[in-house]
């Protein structure tokens, strides 16, 4: 991305170019943060930090205008954080689609700092196929679907591919006859043939009450963006075994532990473990460019340029009865991923190591996302 020429650009200029390039590349985050003498352009790239360009405070203030307007931001507001979000157009091989940014400000040492991230529908809305899963993994998730009720839970770090894993598993169901309501925080991307609702904490419209309400509309999918409290993660069980299939993410580092944590949250287990249909755990690491990929290719993975994307690792661990037994008697997560193994459980470690034996990524991007 060509950055040399931008001290001669006005604001509005700047921002159009940025959006183009940024889509046109796959970034899916812009950070502008002010230091003593320049701001510092980064972007996110496959996961990753890359330093695009250090700008004049200038040049700056300028794009920083344009972006608070653009956005609706409050142009007199500097020393508290905002939130906007603005929309553009591109156009692709003669197709035209829309993507929309989310506006982030917020106050530091020497100005506005101000995230971008994009929203682009060609990114987030897609299969499980072409996330990366393979097909008899996507097959699973599919079948894990079908069923009338119960509760699936995706859990990973922020960035780890969970919300763009659930609208793919959300595509699956569209069309089949059933009534989906989706509660978001916020909304990323648009999906027709559902309800989607955005929760607003300052009008006490949370999570957990926002659920009860949805419980109202009869839905026979719900999607909860996240699971944070014990209110939500009761009502989420509740209403799992009163008919929904109810879909939602948790914060932890594997499927397997993600059954302690909300134990030790306080949920029952006499009503978790009959609710619970599976759990998967996911992470995205950086694959390798098409040429690279070939024996005998010489690849350095300390740069950049040698990736061209990203694809998925996951493990799914599917509730059985016997892993509902092993939750009513509260059993350990070693214990639950003994009996898991035996069902034939594969960790994301374990399928990262595939990936690198195929030469699809290499072994410090497993290990950079799962240790």
């Amino acid at each position: 991305m060509a950055a040399n020429s931008w001290e001669q650009m006005d604001g509005k200029t700047l921002l159009d170019t940025l959006e183009q390039q940024c889509v046109a590349q796959g970034i899916s985050d812009l950070h502008c943060s002010p230091e003593k003498e320049y701001v510092r352009f980064e972007v996110r790239l496959h996961g990753v930090l890359e330093l695009l360009a250090h700008i004049s405070q200038q040049v700056y203030a300028d794009f920083l205008r344009h972006v608070k307007f653009a956005s609706r931001l409050k142009m007199n507001i500097t020393n508290i954080p905002q939130d906007g979000q603005l929309v553009f157009g591109v156009i692709e091989k003669d197709q035209s689609r829309t993507v929309n940014i989310r506006v982030a400000t917020i106050p530091s040492r020497f100005g506005e700092a101000i995230t971008l991230r994009f929203l682009d529908p060609k990114r987030g809305i897609v299969t499980l196929t072409e996330l990366g899963f393979p097909d008899v993994m996507a097959g699973k998730l599919a079948e894990m679907m079908k069923v009338a009720n119960g509760l699936f839970l995706i859990t990973g770090p922020t960035g780890s591919g969970k919300t763009t894993t659930l609208y793919a598993l959300l595509k699956t169901l569209i069309g089949t006859h059933r009534h989906i309501i989706t509660l978001e925080d916020p909304i990323e991307y648009e999906i027709g043939g559902i309800v989607q609702s955005q929760v607003d904490p300052s009008h006490d419209y949370t999570f957990a009450s926002g659920l009860r309400s949805i419980l109202r509309h009869d839905p026979n999918v719900i999607l909860v963006g996240e699971i944070r409290d014990l209110e939500t993660a009761q009502t989420a069980i509740d209403a799992s075994l009163t008919g929904h299939l109810v879909l939602s993410t948790l914060h932890t580092n594997s499927a397997i532990e993600a059954i302690p944590r909300l134990l030790s949250m306080g949920v029952s287990p006499y009503t978790f473990a009959p609710a619970l249909r599976g759990v998967m755990a996911q992470r995205l690491v950086r694959t390798l460019k098409k040429e690279l990929q070939k024996e005998g290719a010489k690849v350095d993975p300390a740069n950049s340029a040698s990736f061209g994307g990203r694809t998925v690792i996951a493990e799914v661990l599917q509730a059985t009865q016997e892993i509902q037994n092993l939750i009513l008697g509260n059993e350990s997560a070693p214990m639950i991923e003994q009996q898991a193994r035996k069902q034939g459980y594969v960790s994301m470690r374990e399928m990262g190591d595939a990936l690198v034996k195929q030469r699809i990524t290499v072994q410090s991007e497993v290990d950079r996302v799962t240790r």
